[in-house]
């Protein structure tokens, strides 16, 4: 198939339909948890193709949106130490902190810059030998060997200004979790650029042990709705496992020298997770050879941390138990403009997809 015009051919998509309503026979929840397939699901309509007895539910996809407020709150302060140049990818700038964000500590002055690959970042540490350059290092398995690789390299280069605090987080505990949590979920359409790092093997013993279909799917229309005919067939069948549809990209094992260079450098350790609280061993942390490269252990600063914005209902939008149109601040004083909450901050956020996509309905 062509990359591009065969995932979004018409004809496909109608023959894949037909199947999905013929074989629906009862109420099913299926959850994406990539934040990408919540933008595409809402762009090409997909929710609105389906028969009603399927409802797509957002899960906790979206790195950013998934990223606790305490973290902000500590980018923020460490942004505003004058011996620091603070460094985070674009999406995460404008997502509230407790008492303020990125975006507004750079308008008051701070030293924040938006940079594309941690390359960029040991860059800017090399022209910067005064400063003590820190980069918020978040999202899943996707980034997290930009991560490891700018670590290694800071090692070798004996690069001592350089530090990262890590909100990186994988993907399958945050899963058991809510399935732990009681909350009705009948499959899960995986990751596809997770997938990409780790493999499907990750999923193989969450599948196991709740006995439950996952199908790892690409972004494409013809990629969710073939993902969504799978899950279908495998839940009338009472089947559980893992199957993977992004074939083109993802493998079974998926990058081993990825996954090694992520092994060298982190350890599992517990993270919080907006919306869910802490769950054991779902985040990465530096071990102790790159402890060093750790602001939050070697750069100490004071943290005042508060509840969510009120009324803001992003952590339980991230369980999949309401939807962005429930909150009462959505469209109204939550935009993409003015974001309350952050869900609503980035591209991948459900709150930012339902608005920049309300017409598709």
């Amino acid at each position: 198939m062509n990359f591009i015009d065969d995932f979004r051919n018409e004809s496909f998509v109608q023959t894949l339909l037909t199947e999905i309503h013929k074989i629906s026979i009862r109420q099913v929840r299926i959850m994406e948890v990539c934040g990408g397939h919540t933008m595409a699901i809402r762009k090409y309509g997909i929710h609105t193709m389906l028969p009603s007895n399927i409802e797509l539910l957002s899960g906790p996809g979206c790195p950013v949106c998934v990223t606790d407020q305490r973290y902000i709150d500590l980018a923020v302060a460490l942004a505003k130490r004058k011996d620091i140049i603070f460094l985070t990818y674009g999406d995460l700038m404008r997502v509230p902190g407790t008492w303020s964000s990125l975006e507004n500590e750079k308008a008051k002055g701070a030293d924040v810059h938006i940079i594309y690959s941690t390359l960029q970042a040991l860059e800017i540490a090399r022209e910067n030998p005064k400063k003590k350059i820190v980069f918020a290092a978040i999202g899943f398995e996707t980034t997290i060997p930009g991560t490891a690789i700018a670590i290694t390299k800071a090692e070798e280069e004996k690069l001592n200004n350089f530090f990262i605090i890590s909100a990186h987080k994988v993907m399958p505990p945050p899963m058991s979790a809510l399935i732990e949590e009681g909350i009705p979920i009948d499959g899960y359409i995986g990751p596809g650029h997770v997938s990409t790092i780790a493999g499907s093997k990750i999923f193989l013993a969450l599948a196991e042990k709740y006995n439950i279909p996952i199908v790892i799917s690409g972004f494409e229309p013809v990629d969710l709705l073939q993902s969504v005919l799978f899950l279908i067939q495998m839940i009338n069948n009472g089947k559980s496992g893992v199957k993977i549809q992004y074939s083109r990209l993802v493998s079974e094992e998926g990058n081993l020298k990825a996954q090694k260079m992520i092994a060298d450098v982190f350890e599992p350790c517990d993270q919080h997770w907006r919306g869910i609280g802490i769950i054991p061993k779902s985040g990465l942390c530096l071990n102790n050879k790159y402890s060093k490269y750790d602001a939050e252990k070697q750069i100490p600063v004071n943290i005042e941390s508060g509840p969510e914005p009120k009324g803001c209902i992003c952590g339980q939008i991230l369980k999949g138990l309401k939807k962005p149109t429930d909150c009462t601040l959505f469209e109204k004083d939550c935009t993409p403009f003015h974001p309350i909450g952050a869900c609503m901050v980035s591209s991948e956020g459900s709150c930012h997809a339902y608005y920049n996509f309300k017409e598709v309905e």
